[in-house]
This record gives C-alpha cells, structure tokens and sequence, in this order.
C-alpha cells in the first residue's frame, strides 16, 4: 500500500568533473535506489559511454568540463534519445533546444532528487508534483 512509487528513471550517466561534487552525487543517487552507469569527468568519456550503447534514463552533465563543453553530451545524447538535465552554475542559452531541464548549482540533495522525479513526470507527461529550487523544466522537451 505504502510501497515505494514505481520509477521509469533508473539509469543514469553522471557527467561532472569536480571530483567531490561527482562523489556525493553518485553517493546519494546510489543510496536513493538509482542505478549509476558511470561517473565521469570529460565530454570524451561520456560519448564514449553512449557510443558503447549503455542503457540510459537520464544524463547529469555538468556544462564547463575539463576538455570542452556538457553541451557537446547533450548533443550527442539527443542524437541518441536520451534526456539530459544540465546541472550547472550558469545554464547554457541553447539548452532547452538540448535538454529537459537545468538544475542550478550550487543545490541540496534534495532539490537533485527532486529534479529528477519532475524530469520523470514530465516525460510521462504528468505535470510535475514539486519543483525544486533553482530547477528549471523546459516545456518542450
């Protein structure tokens, strides 16, 4: 009766190159039932990740990597059909042609949780229950 809620988003690529933030990020997701694929800190590394075809539900990516851009996954993963939320301090201005969402940073762990639960209602087409604080849904995505 009191079960937990049945989810459609398990899987998920972090892209985030501050290595505690990337830490405490797939600490928490794991701890929350969350299947983390790969944590990862380059724009390489994550095209190669979704090359390889891994199963995905959402990406975590931040914007400013150490070898380019978040943009650059976001790009590849839209090429792919996977949704995105940026997480970042400064939201790009193309991405609600690229993303879902964009979660501002700093954030609490709750807000990232919360976030998440919002990208997933809105792809089940449900308008979303709460939106965290500094959270922005884009409506087309």
């Amino acid at each position: 009766m009191f079960g937990r809620r049945e989810r459609t988003i398990e899987r998920l690529l972090v892209v985030e190159d501050e290595p505690l933030v990337a830490f405490d990020t797939e600490h928490l997701l794991t701890e929350q039932g969350y299947q983390v694929i790969a944590t990862v800190d380059r724009v390489s590394d994550a095209v190669a990740v979704l090359a390889d075809g891994a199963a995905l539900d959402l990406i975590l990516v931040d914007v400013n990597l150490a070898d380019g851009s978040g943009v650059e996954v976001a790009r590849a993963a839209r090429a792919r059909g996977t949704p995105v939320m940026f997480v970042t301090s400064a939201c790009p201005a193309d991405a609600q042609a690229l993303a879902i969402g964009c979660l501002a940073k700093p954030y609490a762990q709750r807000d990232l949780l919360n976030a998440i639960v919002a990208v997933e209602q809105a792809i089940a087409g449900k308008p979303p229950r709460r939106m965290p604080s500094g959270f922005r849904l884009f409506a087309g995505a």
